[in-house]
């Protein structure tokens, strides 16, 4: 083990860790100004009970993003400073304008939305929340446009002199069709994580506090969060059959990977099970749908889509002598986890409305253990799918332009990336519990009172200390 192995150990932790809170923080943003959109249209108590307790969720979940996501811009710096001398005109760029303008928007009017209740007026306050939540989307649209440069590079060229990449289109970069894809791809995930959160919580207090007051609150953020995720999966199905078409043109490896094929084939099966020898050159065994992968890839049931084997003898005659495949055990079952956990997620809201149908009340406690879970599903589903997305590109940290090893820090040691890990690992790991024991206290207490205050409080407003108003 190198310092190179470890500082892609220690991205990988930080970044996927980073990454539990990011969908949760964009769905719940837009799921909460809807409530609160709806509270404001029909003056309905029950969408204001539901606004109040979703947001402290929402604002629990933001609070620790923020922190966490910190650390992912150091880490340029202090791990991968070749990296950032190579890419950082055009890397920068984007950024730049997340950390200026969205997040700036996001974090502004999230302010306001926390203190301005009962103080702004009701359109204006409704308003912080829908900036709030378009800021949050913004943010990834930026950082995703940065992603995926490094994913299908455009809008650039290489100095000769200082051999490093400059940028010449801005516009191509944030139009780059990996992005234009990656986007509502990503927000589609976002939006399941989101609803399935609003089912298990929802669903906790309908079939515990059956005689509740608050009974009928928590039934519709059942139902809605149960809708979330249906539609969300649909959503994510479509447009990641784009986004496999779109990777099976600009990054054939990483679709080779995904699917275990050796040879190039036309027509090309897909993959059920494959069973690769242990160098990874060849297949031993494998169930197939025939026709499908063509179909996936190119749009053609007959269509040919490129193998491992054909595309290394390519890479190592485009970019000299060298291993050009990335791990395919890690990229083959990432992609089926991806796949699978996120229709298992979708599988327990069917039943949740099914459940729920004319009225009934749930009653199987196996349907309360499923629902439990649910949230982790589609986080494990996003995870693996950024895992299959940053480990199908390897050995390239810019697809074609530079390789990972090329990227590290040269004058950081093992040491120092070791240190820094551990600490980094140990800091997440407590802050993962006080993520889950706060998300988990404030779930349990329920919707709050919304009650007016008396009109007999002398106090000055001027002079009330603020706080949240939940």
């Amino acid at each position: 083990m190198d310092a190179l192995d470890v500082a892609r150990w220690q991205f990988g932790v930080t970044t996927v860790y980073h990454f539990l809170f990011v969908p949760l923080t964009i769905g719940l943003s837009v799921l909460v100004a809807i409530l609160q959109t709806m509270w404001h249209r029909t003056g309905n108590e029950r969408y204001l009970k539901l606004t109040k307790f979703y947001g402290k969720l929402f604002l629990i979940n933001f609070a620790m993003g923020v922190v966490t996501g910190i650390v992912q811009e150091f880490q340029f710096g202090m791990n991968w400073s070749d990296y950032s001398r190579f890419v950082g005109d055009i890397f920068g760029a984007p950024l730049a304008i997340e950390a200026l303008v969205a997040f700036f928007l996001e974090s502004t009017f999230i302010g306001l939305w926390i203190f301005g209740w009962d103080r702004l007026p009701k359109r204006l306050h409704l308003a912080a929340i829908w900036a709030a939540a378009i800021g949050t989307n913004l943010s990834a649209y930026f950082i995703l446009a940065a992603n995926s440069f490094m994913q299908n590079p455009v809008g650039f060229r290489i100095n000769p002199d200082s051999g490093r990449a400059e940028l010449t289109d801005f516009v191509a970069v944030l139009t780059n069709k990996v992005a234009l894809v990656t986007f509502p791809h990503t927000l589609a995930g976002a939006f399941l994580v989101a609803g399935s959160l609003m089912v298990t919580v929802g669903l906790w207090h309908v079939m515990r506090n059956r005689d509740s007051a608050d009974t009928g609150a928590y039934r519709f953020a059942t139902k809605l969060g149960s809708w979330v995720v249906l539609i969300s999966s649909a959503l994510v199905i479509l447009t990641g059959d784009i986004q496999g078409k779109i990777m099976t043109e600009v990054q054939p490896m990483k679709m080779a990977a995904a699917e275990g094929l050796y040879t190039t084939e036309s027509p090309a099966s897909f993959s059920v099970l494959t069973v690769g020898s242990l160098d990874g050159s060849r297949e031993l065994f494998a169930l197939k749908i025939p026709y499908l992968l063509s179909f996936l890839g190119t749009g053609d049931p007959n269509g040919t889509v490129q193998g491992i084997n054909d595309l290394q003898a390519q890479y190592a005659s485009q970019y000299g002598p060298g291993n050009y495949a990335p791990i395919i055990p890690v990229t083959y079952w990432s992609f089926r986890f991806m796949i699978g956990f996120g229709l298992a997620a979708a599988a327990i809201a069917l039943l949740v409305l099914w459940s729920q149908r004319k009225g009934r009340t749930p009653t199987s406690k196996w349907l309360l253990r499923a629902g439990l879970v649910m949230p982790v599903l589609p986080l494990l589903a996003n995870s693996f799918g950024w895992i299959f997305t940053e480990m199908g590109r390897q050995p390239w940290i810019v697809f074609g332009e530079m390789l990972t090893r090329d990227g590290v820090s040269r004058s950081v040691s093992l040491t120092e990336v070791l240190t820094s890990f551990t600490a980094f690992t140990l800091i997440y790991a407590v802050l993962a519990v006080v993520e889950f024991k706060l998300l988990v206290r404030y779930a349990r207490a329920g919707v709050p009172d919304v009650t007016p205050q008396s009109d007999d409080d002398d106090t000055d407003d001027a002079e009330r200390p603020l706080a949240f108003a939940y």
